[in-house]
């Protein structure tokens, strides 16, 4: 029984009930020449722009709406609750939209993670990275464009260590938020999962946008939530002020290390460690 679950596990018989997609080379100079690969930049940088632009115009909108000097409520507003929900909501719309398009992956982190698992190429993980910090950019650029001075009274939704954190917690929370965040893309997009679970099926940009909206709920208080390094930069540089400048290390080194954890986590320990088990069992016929 065990030689024939080895078997099947590395692909010699055709009753293997889901297929693994070979891995991407590390510079592949053809993708240049296709549309389809302009195409998905397009779609990562528009997905990038919407999300920053409502997410930070929610951020806006909520501190303006709390604000006791402006007649606020201190009640008022989405609160935390509605800025997570804006964030994870949107992440869900825009990776359903653009996930046959690019991957729909709105996030260098992400991106990262994928690029690091041979999913992509070096040369489309750049260019998704320059698409996702443009369009970021441009999101944030159109909230103060229509809002400017409600957008530099309140902060321009910049990610900046809050006050009596440490640097260290600060850090700690990016990788940790993005770990879930990334390891849960790895995990609703795993052919093999989807293939044992066909009877249950899972729409994957749910899961994703769950995942960022419970990062939200936990980390808004520390760091006003990163993971993702295309968000803060988008934030930094329209607001350009010292103190997001100052951190601004924090939410590129933690969503990338997270991002690396989550990686080598699922390909080499959860995905790799059955075919090990079993290559030792084979191997030791006494046990």
């Amino acid at each position: 029984m065990a030689k024939d679950v080895e078997v099947t596990e590395r692909g010699s018989f055709s009753g293997k009930d889901y297929h693994d997609p070979p891995p991407a080379p590390l510079i592949d100079t053809e993708e240049l020449t296709k549309w389809s690969f302009y195409r998905a930049l397009i779609a990562e940088f528009i997905a990038t722009l919407l999300f920053l632009y409502i997410t930070v115009l929610t951020v806006i909108g909520y501190k303006h709406q709390s604000d006791l000097k402006d007649h606020g409520d201190a009640c008022g507003g989405v609160g935390i609750l509605g800025i997570a929900w804006a964030f994870g909501g949107m992440i869900f719309i825009l990776v359903y939209w653009t996930a046959g398009i690019s991957g729909g992956h709105i996030n260098p982190a992400v991106t990262f993670g994928l690029f690091l698992a041979r999913k992509v190429s070096l040369i489309r993980a750049i260019m998704y990275m320059v698409a996702q910090c443009l369009g970021a950019i441009c999101g944030v650029g159109l909230v103060k464009a229509f809002q400017k001075s409600y957008y530099n009274r309140y902060g321009g939704g910049a990610n900046s260590l809050a006050d009596g954190y440490s640097t260290g917690t600060g850090l700690g929370a990016e990788i940790i938020g993005t770990f879930v965040l990334v390891y849960t893309v790895f995990s609703a997009t795993d052919p093999k999962r989807n293939a044992r679970d066909s009877h249950v099926p899972v729409l994957a940009p749910l899961p994703i946008g769950f995942a960022v909206f419970m990062v939200h709920l936990a980390t808004i208080p520390v760091t006003g939530t990163g993971i993702n390094p295309a968000r803060s930069l988008g934030a930094a540089v329209i607001y350009n002020k010292d103190k997001p400048w100052d951190d601004h290390w924090i939410f590129w080194v933690g969503p990338f290390i997270g991002a690396a954890i989550a990686a080598f986590y699922h390909q080499f320990i959860l995905r790799a460690g059955a075919v090990k088990a079993l290559g030792s069992f084979r191997s030791n016929p006494h046990v």
